[in-house]
């Protein structure tokens, strides 16, 4: 996209904004004023801050909320709002565990309809007679892992093999690789192999980079949340917990490339309930992310696990704000 076609992108988003805002407050303050923003573009006036998101709006409140703060004229009194075309519930829902005043609005033609918090996902039903795998894995070398009904097998957090239903042949198979596509390559190569045969030749490969300080290298910079969470759950000490077990996230992990943070829950030294969700790299959506983790495990306690580089002045004031009780906890 050329720079003309940007900012012709951006005027019309800031005209769209706009019309919207109109739609639910007819008059527009004097202040209010446009600014270019990242996501989209934003209107801000002494009262409100209006973001809209252009495109997919998942794991947008953080990024919305770090912007906002940056730019608000009066943090203590400017509510913002975000105004987006999809996946609205989850962004309510999480805005619901803040003190701070936000507002989710679905953008419908040129109206704002006031956004609906989603359900949590219900248990999902296991992938079918994926339990007969369960021991295979293991007996292989591997760790079996159930997130939202997959079985997975991983390697110090790093999947590299996963239960298949085939829903046209209703066969059920296990399947190497670390992601889709290398679980296809694996199998066009290696299809004669033994499947406990090609789970330790991963597993060998795995293990030679996946260690702490490690040189770089795809097998420790895929799924390094993963890593830091499987480090806690066989030393909970590390981050001052007497125990600790994977739980599933409050929304879908799409694949393994794209980083996103995963989950724990155990207790700590004085037999408090916690959620632990680990992070790496800065992610500005750790927050949004950690506190509907904790809503949904029913808990007010909530640490996000991280390197203490990762945690930014924007996170600990959105931290501050939040229902639960958010500590940040370093483990590199």
């Amino acid at each position: 996209m050329s720079d003309n076609d940007i900012e012709r992108r951006s005027r019309l988003l800031s005209v769209k904004l706009a019309a919207l805002v109109r739609s639910v407050k007819p008059e527009l303050p004097d202040s209010a004023q446009v600014q270019p923003c990242a996501l989209g573009t934003s209107l801000v006036s002494d009262d409100d801050i209006w973001i809209l998101v252009d495109g997919e709006a998942k794991r947008t409140l953080g990024p919305a909320f770090a912007w906002a703060l940056r730019h608000a004229r009066d943090a203590s009194s400017q509510a913002i709002h975000l105004v987006v075309d999809n996946v609205a519930g989850v962004l309510v829902r999480q805005a619901a565990q803040f003190h701070a005043p936000i507002s989710v609005w679905n953008a419908e033609g040129t109206q704002l309809v006031a956004a609906q918090p989603d359900d949590y996902l219900v248990e999902a039903p296991s992938t079918p007679k994926s339990d007969e795998f369960f021991s295979q894995i293991q007996q292989a070398g591997a760790e079996p892992l159930v997130e939202h009904g997959v079985m997975v097998g991983e390697v110090r957090g790093l999947e590299i093999c996963r239960v298949i239903y085939d829903e046209t042949t209703n066969e059920t198979r296990l399947e190497v690789g670390i992601g889709a596509h290398d679980r296809e390559a694996f199998a066009m190569v290696h299809g004669d192999k033994p499947t406990h045969e090609s789970i330790a030749t991963v597993i060998e490969a795995v293990l030679a980079h996946r260690y702490v300080d490690a040189p770089f290298h795809p097998y420790n910079a895929l799924a390094a949340e993963r890593f830091l969470r499987w480090r806690a759950v066989q030393t909970p000490e590390l981050i001052g917990m007497s125990s600790l077990q994977p739980v599933d996230p409050p929304m879908k992990r799409e694949n393994l490339k794209d980083p996103m943070p995963c989950v724990a829950r155990g207790k700590d030294s004085s037999g408090r309930d916690v959620v632990a969700v680990f992070v790496h790299g800065v992610d500005l959506d750790v927050v949004p992310f950690a506190v509907d983790a904790a809503a949904m495990n029913d808990t007010q306690s909530v640490m996000i696990v991280s390197r203490p580089q990762d945690v930014t002045t924007s996170l600990r004031a959105m931290a501050a704000v939040a229902k639960p009780d958010i500590s940040f906890v370093p483990l590199r």
